[in-house]
């Protein structure tokens, strides 16, 4: 079985898609805490919540020192537009490569619906400490509540 990073563990340094297209080194965040949040899909009922609650408390994020990153493999274009209709504040990424960030993390997996199986991530929240290690792992997570459980985490930390 593979073996994923975990608590304690560096952040792998993958680069990501940012939403205007171009590519995102998370090293730009060194020295401050980053709250990565994966997601399955831009749009749905469950992902626009989470993304509404981030945006919500991204002022008190930025307070308590943390980044927010939302992150899913919907491609740079459809985040826009996501952002656009809901009025989202927090940046949005894209890992739609393969053997990208969520592959490294083990988040993006085989999945089960109806009998079908497919690919889907893993809806799941890291907490990096400003060393660039993870601090903290959510995973699976349930939405109701869960930005500001996260909050907390980054306010303590």
């Amino acid at each position: 079985m593979a073996q994923f990073p975990g608590v304690g563990d560096a952040l792998p340094q993958i680069a990501l898609t940012a939403s205007d297209g171009t590519s995102l080194d998370l090293a730009t965040f060194g020295g401050r805490q980053l709250v990565l949040f994966f997601y399955p899909k831009d749009d749905t009922p469950g992902c626009t919540t989470e993304n509404l609650d981030f945006s919500a408390l991204a002022g008190a994020f930025a307070k308590a020192g943390a980044a927010l990153l939302g992150v899913s493999k919907d491609p740079p274009a459809k985040h826009l537009k996501f952002a656009a209709k809901h009025g989202l504040t927090a940046p949005l990424a894209s890992d739609a490569e393969s053997g990208g960030l969520s592959d490294a993390l083990g988040i993006w997996t085989e999945k089960s619906m109806y009998g079908r199986s497919y690919m889907g991530m893993v809806r799941s929240t890291y907490l990096i400490g400003t060393d660039g290690r993870i601090a903290r792992v959510w995973s699976p997570v349930k939405v109701k509540g869960h930005a500001a459980e996260v909050l907390a985490a980054a306010q303590a930390l």
